[in-house]
């Protein structure tokens, strides 16, 4: 049996690493290893880069909502208290989540880089990966496998009011809100 290989760090192009710098910077809670000209090294941990801009010395195009690309890279919290302070975090620096999902498995904010990529804050809604698999495997999921968008204002209201994170977590609870598909946001149609 071969290693399992530990993530070690994300690449982005760019041609505005100033505007890329300071949103995960930002986004991330972290800080500049290194930088010059062409490459930009953040760290938010341990390691000495999670996040590099590399910056071409000639000109790129957007990406536009039909390129094929990645889509967003994702950052987990262990407690959705985590989460809520993040976005409290970061709303207090003027940054907002281009949209929010309960997908069943996550609870999920998803903000958007000066690049239009996504970052995706997110808490696991189950103990156990099995658990997750399994509900990806159940109706609900079978029904609508991206799930409803909810307010992270509201939740985070909610839960300084004594709701607790199961509620919250559920789908239930975001379906109340009744706001427009997700989708349109994660694919670039909005």
């Amino acid at each position: 049996m071969s290693a399992t290989p530990k993530f070690a760090h994300v690449v982005f192009q760019t041609a505005q690493p100033t505007e890329m710098r300071d949103f995960y910077c930002a986004v991330l809670d972290g800080h500049v290893v290194y930088q010059d000209k062409a490459l930009c090294f953040i760290t938010f941990d341990e390691e000495h880069h999670r996040v590099a801009l590399l910056t071409p010395p000639m000109p790129l195009e957007r990406k536009s909502p039909i390129t094929a690309a990645a889509h967003h890279v994702a950052y987990t919290f262990d407690h959705l208290d985590d989460l809520l302070d993040r976005y409290e975090l970061l709303r207090g620096k003027g940054v907002l989540p281009a949209v929010s999902i309960a997908h069943g498995v996550t609870t999920s904010l998803y903000y958007q880089d000066p690049d239009d990529n996504f970052v995706e804050m997110q808490i696991d809604n189950f103990a156990e990966p099995e658990q997750a698999t399994e509900y990806m495997h159940g109706p609900e999921y079978a029904g609508d496998s991206v799930g409803p968008a909810f307010d992270p204002e509201a939740m985070l209201v909610s839960r300084r009011s004594g709701a607790s994170v199961d509620e919250l977590t559920n789908r239930a609870w975001a379906l109340k809100a009744d706001l427009p598909d997700p989708m349109t946001v994660l694919v670039g149609a909005h």
